[in-house]
């Protein structure tokens, strides 16, 4: 009687566990996004468990038919379509039920696009929050830009992802942003720059796939004794104000001219 919530590929299929294999082909039933795409993957490893439709519109109602395996003993695999389940996906009806009842819950842990993205673009601080998918009001997007305290990730739609980036370049042209698009597949890509360059790349080049993004925190007027300290260390290296100002800007997303005139000035 045990709840198994299993991370699955989020492109490339060779991205999954030994052990959640093991759990999907062991388990009597498999509740999932879509039957279709996890079939896919269950054909690729000769998974012949059951399948059962559990999405968003679905989750209240299929409560009650997992309940039933539940109660003759049996155990349930959860799987999203890619990634890790109740992640911006559904699910945390069915594990807060299972935990209700006191029904084990065990996470089979493996990919997700979250932190695909942030093990693969510089950090300054390790501390970051995830917000799901973006908001679609033009206001809400540009209160939550206005708030942003730390490296901020979030999905979105390729459909809307321009116009987001729009709106993000009105209330802050200065600010980082990351595109993480078809990760782990072919045609990866990671791109970090303002949004105006961002919108300019994505215009020119096709925009498909899954998006995930991160937002650099915008560095405040209080920064300016670690600003001192870094251009020290990088004239150390006999670089120029110029070359100093547009290092600091890619890596830490300090605005140009601010750098530039605090360098002219040490």
């Amino acid at each position: 009687m045990t709840l198994y919530i299993v991370s699955t590929p989020i492109g490339n299929l060779s991205d999954i566990t030994f052990r959640a294999v093991e759990v999907l082909k062991s388990v009597d039933v498999i509740a999932c996004e879509d039957t279709r795409t996890t079939s896919v993957l269950c054909e690729k490893y000769g998974i012949t468990t059951k399948l059962v439709s559990y999405h968003k519109f679905s989750e209240s109602s299929k409560i009650d038919f997992f309940a039933k395996y539940f109660e003759q003993g049996l155990d349930i695999a959860l799987v999203s379509d890619a990634g890790t389940p109740t992640i911006s996906d559904p699910g945390s009806k069915l594990v807060e039920y299972a935990r209700e009842n006191n029904y084990k819950v065990v996470p089979i842990i493996g990919a997700s696009a979250c932190l695909a993205l942030l093990c693969a673009v510089p950090r300054e601080e390790e501390e970051f929050k995830f917000i799901g998918f973006l908001p679609r009001v033009k206001t809400q997007i540009e209160e939550l830009i206005k708030s942003i305290k730390v490296n901020t990730v979030f999905y979105e739609s390729p459909k809307r992802l321009l116009a987001t980036l729009e709106i993000i370049n009105s209330v802050n042209p200065e600010v980082k942003i990351v595109i993480g698009r078809e990760l782990t597949k072919k045609f990866e890509e990671i791109i970090i720059d303002t949004p105006s360059e961002l919108i300019k790349y994505f215009t020119e080049n096709t925009l498909k796939g899954e998006i995930v993004g991160m937002i650099y925190p915008q560095k405040t007027e209080s920064d300016e004794e670690e600003i001192i300290e870094k251009i020290q260390k990088l004239k150390e290296l006999n670089m120029g104000a110029k070359e100093i100002s547009g290092v600091l800007n890619k890596l830490f997303g300090y605005n140009k001219n601010r750098v530039y005139k605090i360098c002219l000035g040490i």
